[in-house]
């Protein structure tokens, strides 16, 4: 192939590329849950457990691993919704989780999501507070 062709092709690549988002993480559902969010299943009664940016989650069974998935980071962003216009496009957030769904003190919106956010995760990422449930992406960090 000549060097000109060899450009063009690279060059076509990267311009395709521009136009699609190309996904590196996984893609679940999140429900929302609301206080009380303390004793949790990570962390019991420990305040210095949630982030002060209030962007946590508990995980849902699929991410739980017995428990290892206490403290672990995720890059969620919200990818649709049963409601066109829910989520709030380019809006990615880094959420920590805290706790197991299946002991939280508070109830999930919608039960067998992937991760249940708090309201504050939850209303950052999607415009609606009558969705109850939403489309994710979301990559460990």
């Amino acid at each position: 192939m000549s060097r000109f062709l060899q450009l063009l092709y690279l060059s076509l690549i990267i311009l395709i590329s521009q136009f699609f988002r190309i996904s590196h993480g996984d893609v679940g559902t999140a429900a929302r849950y609301s206080s009380p969010y303390s004793p949790t299943q990570c962390f019991g009664s420990d305040p210095s457990q949630f982030p002060s940016s209030n962007l946590f989650a508990a995980a849902g069974d699929g991410i739980w691993d017995n428990g290892a998935s206490c403290g672990r980071q995720y890059l969620v962003r919200c990818i649709s919704a049963s409601q066109l216009g829910t989520c709030v496009q380019g809006q990615t957030i880094q959420i920590r989780i805290i706790d197991y769904i299946g002991t939280a003190p508070s109830l999930p919106s919608v039960n067998g999501s992937t991760i249940v956010l708090s309201r504050t995760a939850f209303q950052t990422i999607a415009n609606s507070s009558v969705v109850t449930s939403i489309n994710i992406e979301f990559q460990q960090v």
